[in-house]
């Protein structure tokens, strides 16, 4: 493959920083080293600094979390994206903005090619490339892992240590992990064997529901058109919002998962992840759905939900059949306006309160109390018909 400028899509960790070097040395040709700050925690002035050191033409860290909240985890939670009923995407949706990023990269630094750090066997590989094809289809894929020989971590560290190339030395972590901003997730190591609980000195952003306070944490979270805008009545931008939504969610044991999943590609994958955050969002917003969505409305789109989770969960967020549901999943949230109370204690997330001026819920009609507006002997005539094919059904047996 002839290439002239590479964008890297680079972490700094050891699989990427051998990758930098591996691939100045295959191709003959400046790469650009790209780090996309999404929310993690990150001492980015080190990024730089080694990007350059490893033989790096520019390293570029494109600060992404304003848009990564408004443009990727608000339009899912509006849609209560969830996968396999339990994994809300936090990788998933990190990945679209990021290629997006290092595509714009590539045309503004005149690269004709692009890589990233993903491995053959995962999900992340396809939701890179997938979202490469669909912004800039003439750019070339370098996916290291699926053509060098370097297919083990020894291998990885002996090529560092030739190359002189930082290797922490540090106790090795018995798994792997990747944060953003919406969740952070561990896999591997002493996670592949889905009998082993995880230790809980492997938490990051949560403390266990054992150790969180004994003492209920009651917010109140305003919504606008299904996005929250204000916590306990404080009007908060997005990112601001949504990071102290992962601080509240976190210091109540809020937001931990330990699931078998089914990746893309085809094998099952054991994750252990953490969504403070996230999960209390979700919670709050499909309560605030049952006051404000007709039944119907309700049944079609949340019959929308899986297939729509699936296109994000197999990287197709910038196919036209995202786009369309999205659209779909939009239109319904028109009405999505008003406050829902929680209540946070030890690991749960329970709404105790909902209202809104664009309920659908009439105290008159559901009453138990004598009311003016309900024939009760109206439901006579409702029930006789729909029992109509039982009756049928029932003589034809007889």
């Amino acid at each position: 493959m002839n290439v002239n400028k590479i964008v890297l899509a680079y972490s700094g960790g050891l699989d990427t920083s051998v990758i930098l070097k591996w691939l100045a040395e295959q191709y003959h040709c400046p790469i650009v080293a790209y780090s996309a700050d999404i929310g993690q925690e990150e001492d980015w002035q080190a990024v730089v600094a080694k990007g350059m050191a490893t033989g790096a033409e520019k390293v570029i860290v494109s600060d992404l979390k304003k848009e990564f909240v408004e443009d990727y985890i608000f339009p899912a939670f509006r849609a209560n994206a969830i996968y396999e009923g339990s994994y809300l995407l936090g990788t998933s949706l990190a990945r679209p903005i990021i290629a997006k990023e290092q595509v714009r990269i590539a045309g503004v630094e005149g690269a004709d090619a692009v890589s990233h750090g993903a491995t053959g066997k995962g999900n992340d590989q396809v939701r890179f490339e997938l979202a490469y094809i669909g912004l800039n289809p003439k750019l070339k894929i370098i996916a290291p892992w699926r053509i060098w020989n370097l297919n083990s971590r020894k291998k990885l560290v002996e090529f560092a240590e030739t190359h002189h190339i930082p290797v922490p030395v540090t106790k090795e972590k018995p798994y792997s992990s990747d944060e953003n901003l919406l969740h952070i997730s561990f896999e591997g190591g002493i996670l592949e064997n889905p009998w082993n609980e995880p230790d809980e000195a492997m938490f990051k952003l949560s403390v266990s529901p054992e150790k969180a306070p004994d003492k209920a944490t009651y917010i109140e979270l305003d919504f606008v058109a299904g996005n929250p805008v204000a916590i306990n009545g404080e009007a908060l931008e997005p990112y601001v919002l949504f990071s102290r939504l992962n601080r509240l969610g976190g210091a109540n044991g809020i937001g931990r998962l330990d699931m078998v999943e089914n990746r893309f590609v085809g094998m099952k994958s054991r994750g252990v992840y953490e969504t403070p955050g996230g999960t209390i969002l979700r919670i709050a917003h499909r309560d605030l759905e049952t006051i404000t969505l007709d039944r119907e409305i309700m049944k079609i789109r949340d019959s929308l939900i899986p297939r729509y989770s699936e296109l994000i969960y197999n990287g197709f967020w910038f196919s036209p059949e995202r786009e369309l549901l999205q659209k779909t999943m939009d239109e319904t949230q028109k009405t999505v306006n008003g406050t829902v109370r929680l209540k946070l204690y030890k690991g749960t997330c329970i709404p105790v309160g909902r209202k809104s001026d664009n309920s659908l819920y009439q105290e008159s009609f559901a009453t138990f109390e004598e009311d003016n507006v309900y024939d009760q002997a109206d439901a006579t005539g409702f029930i006789r018909l729909n029992g109509l094919r039982l009756r049928i059904q029932a003589l034809q047996n007889r």
